[in-house]
């Protein structure tokens, strides 16, 4: 079982680095961010938001 994490780790830390194709001249070196990152931080907060309501309730 050991070993199975230890490869997991070695396999997830030999891909550190990744490259992406070259911007075309005249490209802005930006990254849009588009909107499922904000749909998951949404999502991260409600779930977060029950959890806690369920806590209260469970202690009262």
């Amino acid at each position: 079982m050991k070993l199975n994490y230890v490869l997991f780790i070695l396999a997830c830390l030999s891909a550190t680095t990744l490259f992406a194709q070259p911007c075309p001249p005249g490209c802005p070196d930006i990254v849009p961010i588009d909107g499922g990152i904000s749909l998951l931080v949404a999502a991260g907060v409600a779930y977060g938001a029950k959890k806690v309501h369920e806590r209260k309730k469970k202690a009262q």
